[in-house]
């Protein structure tokens, strides 16, 4: 249940933010053309506080440049973008909230390239730049690559919950590496602790969980170009190296002695119980992997920053694979050229737009311009920190994937795996399914 992240968004942001503020003055100010009578259309899946921040990000825009910006959010964005682009009647710029559907569009000559201008300007100016081009990369209608997707808003998934309260009368130190992470749960149950909560179910989405885990260590034991092979079939679900990554996840989720509950009720427990544990007295568990969102099902009385906080989900330091981040994010589109439409797009290079949603809630950003000290919370400046010492960013594999994998075989058999079943039964069944639909 992928989309899970954008449906919770609005639960996060009362979580983390500290208020929805007024913007403040800012250093190193946007001033643009004078584009007095030109109007720019937008439809994207904002939303409530969502729609008022970007709202706040426009009509800065609007000051500085004379022109209108219109803004139509809706929850219905994926359906009606298509219907609008098909009948060739788009708006000037879309926000997509994954690549996939931008990609769609574009192989059918519904979008307008940005440009390799646009594309250098990313890949110098954005932590993991060449991940966000290559993200924003789909071929056209005539098959050539072209850069379409300008990412504006993103999200991270590489992330450990842990009490620091627990940690300290523990005597545990947060840890910089995998090798450093695998050490500290073994230490955690030498000293009669249980090191991690797990929990995969999720109604009919039962699962999904565990693909996050896999994805995260994809891009932790193998290049990302085995990431990127991997999520289209390039690389078959069943090669050694998938099959590697499912029982790396098997060490933490198969291992009873690491597990609140033990192995039994990982496919059993709720995803949105699972954290819970590590709140009780005494601990059930330590550490919780789960994305940003996840605060938003911690007992009312856990205040994220004090109870809860959170560290990167590291890297190993033998592998030389850098800093993977695994997350999600909003992508601007153009559908119609227009000059305002391209000055937009330039806007959002500057710092100033991002700094103005940065200050509010709900947002992060890979640009290195920014100040980061103008997140709302410490706990959004942390995360964005996380995406400044990024050196590779995918997003969520399953995401990518066809539905009957992304969003079936690997759910289910990833429920299989933690039932008994080994990684490479798991993996071949996946790749039957994935067979199956070529």
């Amino acid at each position: 249940m992928k989309y899970f992240m954008n449906a919770m968004k609005g639960a996060l942001l009362a979580v983390v933010a500290t208020a929805l503020i007024s913007v403040p003055a800012m250093a190193g100010e946007y001033k643009g053309p004078s584009l007095s009578g030109q109007t720019v259309t937008i439809s994207g899946p904002w939303l409530t506080a969502d729609e008022e921040s970007f709202e706040a990000v426009i009509a800065y825009f609007e000051k500085a440049t004379g022109a209108k910006v219109e803004y139509a959010g809706s929850d219905s964005f994926e359906q009606q973008i298509v219907i609008d682009i098909k009948a060739g009647s788009p708006p000037n710029l879309a926000a997509f909230p994954q690549p996939g559907l931008a990609a769609n569009m574009a192989a059918i000559g519904g979008l307008v390239p940005l440009g390799s201008s646009t594309a250098n300007w990313v890949k110098s100016n954005y932590a993991a730049g060449q991940s966000w081009v290559d993200l924003g990369t789909y071929p056209s209608k005539s098959g050539k690559k072209e850069f379409y997707g300008f990412f504006f808003n993103v999200n991270v998934k590489s992330l450990v919950w842990y009490s620091p309260e627990n940690f300290e009368a523990g005597g545990y130190s947060v840890p910089n590496t995998m090798e450093e992470l695998i050490a500290l749960s073994d230490q955690i149950v030498k000293d009669g602790g249980t090191p991690w909560c797990i929990g995969l179910g999720s109604g009919d989405a039962t699962g999904w969980p565990a693909t996050d885990w896999v994805e995260d260590l994809m891009l932790r034991t193998q290049p990302p170009s085995v990431y990127d092979g991997w999520v289209t079939n390039d690389v078959k679900f069943n090669d050694p190296r998938v099959v590697a990554a499912i029982e790396t996840f098997g060490k933490f989720a198969k291992n009873s002695k690491y597990v609140d509950g033990g192995m039994a009720a990982v496919g059993s427990t709720d995803f949105r119980d699972s954290p819970k544990g590590l709140f009780t007295v005494p601990p059930r568990c330590y550490m919780h992997r789960q994305a940003s969102f996840i605060p938003a099902f911690f007992p009312k009385r856990v205040k994220v920053g004090e109870d809860a906080d959170f560290f990167y989900f590291p890297s190993y330091s033998t592998k030389k694979l850098g800093n993977p981040v695994l997350g999600g994010g909003t992508l601007l589109a153009m559908a119609k050229d227009s000059k305002a439409t391209r000055e937009f797009i330039k806007y959002l290079q500057h710092p100033k737009s991002h700094e103005i949603w940065m200050a509010r809630a709900g947002f992060l950003t890979p640009h290195k311009g920014v100040d980061l000290s103008k997140y709302s919370s410490s706990t959004l400046r942390k995360q964005g920190e996380i995406l400044q010492n990024a050196t590779t960013f995918r997003f969520d594999g399953s995401d990518l994937m066809p539905g009957a994998i992304g969003a079936g075989a690997f759910w289910s058999q990833m429920v299989y795996y933690v039932s008994g079943a080994s990684a490479k039964k798991v993996a071949d069944n996946v790749q039957s399914t994935w067979d199956s639909i070529k």
